[in-house]
């Protein structure tokens, strides 16, 4: 594979000011898959002008070969494999050690890099103790964003960003050691003892450990829980440059260490346009309440001039259908198959409405299909984990798609500290006047 994009195309363009035209030729950059992307870097210098793109939307900030993604046909390739293959054959640390390295490990780098991982997963004993700063109703993401930024005043050795072997101790810290962190604050929320990991466990098999059992008695993991928590943080390990890994990178470019950057990943992720998505899926449920509901639901869903959406069906980025929503569909009906969940209100009422909308002509046109929010909120419902966990799983999970970003800006040379500019709206310049002289 050509790891050097191509430049062989370049975009004209003519500046018009006061009748007379300025013209300028910009490099139009080629990646191996994707839109081609125009170079604006010396636009500035050359005519004095910014572009203007709010949210970037239209904006390429990075180079990257980490993850790729085509809304359009509904593609999503880690290092160039199909999410669907690495759900169904792979697992959650073999997909970690894929987006860190680019390359799926041998068998003998895959035991290296678990028991790596595995032997990472206890805390720091004093950091048990931060945790009994918050209040008892903190959420959830708050102590995830308190504790993972505090990680940096207990772990010194490991801050150096420019030393390969510190950046790879931080990653492997913050992947082994975020499920017990979030498993931490799921149970100082309900006032029970901390339960810490075990190295006989696999990494998903450990987080439910972490989160589900006490010391009162024995407690076995579900294989078919296991596997289905393994499918979900691999569907959501990372997504190309959305608001929280654009903030990881933010962060980064100024040279922060790398518990601060996952700890900015971690506050964007809370945004309820973000990461809050699957729990808006079961608090529209909710809202719903009845499946004899769901028709007035879903013609108001149909009504332009009605606020009400439907949550959890169709996608910002995926305009044809989630390719990650097919292998959550399959792993939601292999665990309310499991634990015999179906007569459940909330879980009944999701199938009904899954039902109707796939059979519904405005949303089979529209390609309004249900996405992996809806599904994987229905399965963690089904697992009891609550809504206010639902952003600290898929920050647990997406640590390595932020871990693996942070990673490859450090060692871009091309890479300068963030610094988008702006269309100024405000005052032109003024005097200022003494307080006795203002009306």
């Amino acid at each position: 594979m050509n790891d050097k994009p191509s430049t062989e195309k370049t975009a004209t363009y003519t500046l018009t000011d006061n009748g007379t035209g300025r013209t300028f030729e910009l490099p139009v950059i080629q990646g191996t898959c994707g839109p081609d992307v125009i170079d604006v870097r010396k636009l500035y210098a050359e005519t004095g002008c910014f572009t203007y793109d709010p949210g970037y939307t239209s904006t390429g900030s990075c180079e990257s070969k980490i993850t790729f993604i085509d809304g359009e046909e509904g593609i999503l390739l880690y290092r160039g494999y199909p999410i669907d293959e690495l759900a169904e054959n792979s697992d959650f640390l073999e997909v970690c050690y894929l987006l860190l390295y680019g390359e799926l490990p041998t068998l003998e780098q895959k035991q290296k890099f678990e028991h790596d991982i595995i032997y990472h997963t206890m805390l720091h004993e004093q950091i048990n103790y931060f945790f009994r700063g918050f209040r008892r109703d903190s959420h959830p993401m708050a102590v995830m964003c308190g504790v993972v930024g505090a990680l940096s005043a207990f772990y010194h050795d490991s801050l150096e960003i420019s030393d390969p072997k510190h950046r790879m101790v931080a990653s492997y810290r913050l992947i082994a050691k975020m499920p017990t962190i979030a498993a931490m604050a799921y149970k100082f929320s309900l006032g029970q003892p901390f339960v810490y990991p075990r190295n006989d466990l696999s990494y998903p098999e450990n987080f439910l450990y972490m989160m589900f059992s006490t010391p009162c008695e024995p407690y076995k993991v579900n294989p078919v829980l296991a596997r289905a928590m393994d499918r979900i943080l691999i569907l959501h390990a990372d997504h190309e440059q959305n608001a929280s890994t654009s903030t990881v990178r933010l962060a980064g470019s100024s040279g922060a260490n790398p518990f601060a950057c996952i700890a900015a990943g971690i506050a964007s992720l809370w945004g309820p346009a973000h990461g809050g998505a699957n729990e808006a899926v079961l608090n529209m449920l909710q809202e719903i309440g009845s499946r004899d509901r769901i028709p007035e639901y879903i013609k108001r869903a149909k009504d332009k001039d009605d606020p009400f959406r439907l949550m959890g069906f169709g996608h910002r980025v995926y305009k044809n259908f989630d390719p990650r929503a097919k292998v959550m569909e399959k792993t939601c009906h292999e665990v309310l198959d499991e634990l015999g969940v179906r007569d459940e209100p909330l879980l009944d009422l999701a199938i009904e409405l899954e039902r109707i909308a796939l059979e519904d002509d405005y949303f089979v046109q529209k390609k309004l299909y249900p996405n992996v929010d809806f599904y994987s909120g229905i399965i963690l419902r089904a697992m009891g984990i609550p809504t206010s966990m639902f952003t600290v799983l898929f920050a647990v999970a997406r640590t390595v798609g932020w871990v693996a970003q942070w990673n490859e800006m450090i060692e871009d040379p091309s890479q300068k500290i963030g610094r988008p500019r702006q269309l100024y709206i405000g005052h032109t310049k003024r005097r200022y006047k003494p307080l006795h002289k203002r009306d």
